[in-house]
């Protein structure tokens, strides 16, 4: 079968730059690599041609006898250049690639020809703890991080008055070093410069030759009305700054609403436990409650029980997110009297007769358990 055209396998211009067919690879190596593709014979197949057109338009001498003469002009079969020579182009993309797929140097930048090693700083997490009230209206606080600011003895270089960093001399100045293990080239680090492309002989001794100091900063922030347990706000470029000048990591700042004496909150809406009297259960009438707001009141039926529960609409919290409030629900609990004088006593005795002679029209409830209980032992 007759092989594609290097260009066209690459999805690339017979003009494109050598750059342009890098980028290109690498995007079809990552997909069709057969790690990423173990049982697939079509991606194996897609590989491997992918990485014959890289090896071949990224050497100069191959490039131009491919462009003259076509695959003739490269195949060894044909008295063409053959795959001499530019092993180290396909082995120096192949590292990248390498990095990219089983995880490595997604924070960093630089590298082959590019400088050292830029890194992203990391994010940060601050928790900061706030009462019910607070979460449910925002508002604007304070908070203190740690932070890095410029070594003012040395002005960031991380050298000691007076001397300068020097070039590394393992990596050259490019934070990075390759070790060549047959046909594969692993690029990582420098172990001597740890990424920075210099050495610093005669370090700074009040940053240690970090070239920065640890400080304490105060910021602003703005709690927004609804926020919810656990949410984060995010402080954009508040994190710890980036190496060799990448770009600061982020602030993340996480909410914790601490318990409330009354009410728990579930999303926009929010529960309360209402205990009443054992007279005013059986009797009915307004009962005030409290609410985030003020005060709202409420009548409750005759012969109310114990675990019913009211609803208020619009009594709960306006979330982040939401359009409205949501709802208060009060559960009521019937009191049971303690302490009771004997005069008390008498007078419950005397009710509890007298409700007794009512039969099962007064305690629905307990005549239809005790036929419930009746039914099961017959």
């Amino acid at each position: 079968m007759a092989k594609r055209d290097y260009y066209e396998t690459l999805g690339v211009a017979k003009n494109a730059s050598e750059e342009e067919i890098k980028k290109s690879y690498r995007k079809l190596a990552m997909k069709y690599h057969p790690d990423r593709n173990p049982d697939s014979k079509e991606s194996e197949e897609k590989f491997k041609e992918a990485k014959e057109a890289y090896e071949m338009l990224t050497n100069a001498e191959k490039r131009e006898a491919y462009d003259r003469y076509g695959h003739a002009g490269v195949d060894p079969n044909m008295g063409g250049g053959g795959f001499g020579g530019n092993a180290g182009g396909f082995s120096d993309a192949f590292g990248d690639i390498f990095g990219d797929i089983f995880g490595g140097g997604a924070g960093a930048r630089g590298g082959r020809g590019g400088g050292p090693q830029v890194f992203r700083g990391a994010d940060l997490r601050y928790n900061l703890e706030i009462s019910l009230e607070q979460a449910a209206s925002g508002f604007d606080t304070t908070i203190r991080v740690p932070s890095w600011d410029k070594c003012e003895t040395c002005h960031g270089s991380g050298a000691k008055p007076g001397t300068s960093p020097t070039t590394c001399t393992s990596c050259g100045g490019h934070g990075q070093v390759r070790m060549q293990q047959g046909f594969f080239s692993i690029q990582q680090t420098c172990p001597k410069c740890h990424g920075t492309g210099k050495v610093i002989a005669d370090p700074c001794a009040p940053c240690a030759g970090a070239g920065r100091i640890k400080r304490n900063k105060t910021l602003e922030v703005k709690i927004p009305a609804g926020i919810d347990n656990g949410m984060r706000i995010r402080s954009s470029g508040n994190g710890e700054p980036g190496t060799n000048g990448g770009p600061s990591g982020d602030l993340y700042v996480e909410i914790h609403i601490k318990p409330h004496s009354v009410f728990q909150r579930e999303g926009d809406d929010l529960h309360c436990e209402m205990p009443i009297s054992f007279a005013k259960a059986a009797l009915g009438g307004e009962i005030e409650v409290p609410t985030l707001s003020g005060k709202a009141s409420f009548t409750i039926p005759e012969g109310t029980q114990s675990g019913k529960t009211f609803r208020l609409r619009g009594k709960g919290i306006k979330g982040v997110r939401s359009g409205y409030a949501g709802d208060l629900f009060c559960h009521v609990l019937i009191e049971t009297p303690v302490k009771l004088t004997d005069k008390q006593k008498d007078l419950l005795r005397e009710f509890e007769r007298l409700t007794s002679e009512g039969g099962g029209k007064h305690s629905p409830q307990s005549k239809s358990w005790r036929d419930k209980v009746k039914a099961f032992f017959e």
